[in-house]
């Protein structure tokens, strides 16, 4: 098994059970992309993408200072 490979296995099982469900979504989406070569979303995923485009068309956005101290949180 290559380091690389080994690295990521570690990584997955020390992560706590109840984000799992996300990595597992995550790999699925990653294999999909890779095995059709074109990345195809899930029914939920299209359900979202319309949902965030109609609140979009209703001019929902959220307020810039909201969405600064968001990013905020993500910045090193």
């Amino acid at each position: 098994m290559s380091p690389k490979r080994q690295q990521l296995i570690d990584q997955v099982t020390s992560l706590p059970d109840d984000v799992l469900d996300e990595v597992q979504e995550s790999v699925d989406a990653i294999v999909r992309w890779h095995r059709d070569g074109v990345f195809r979303l899930t029914d939920d995923e299209r359900a979202a993408v319309r949902n965030g485009m109609e609140a979009a068309r209703r001019g929902d956005f959220v307020p810039d200072d909201e969405m600064a101290a968001y990013a905020k949180r993500f910045q090193k």
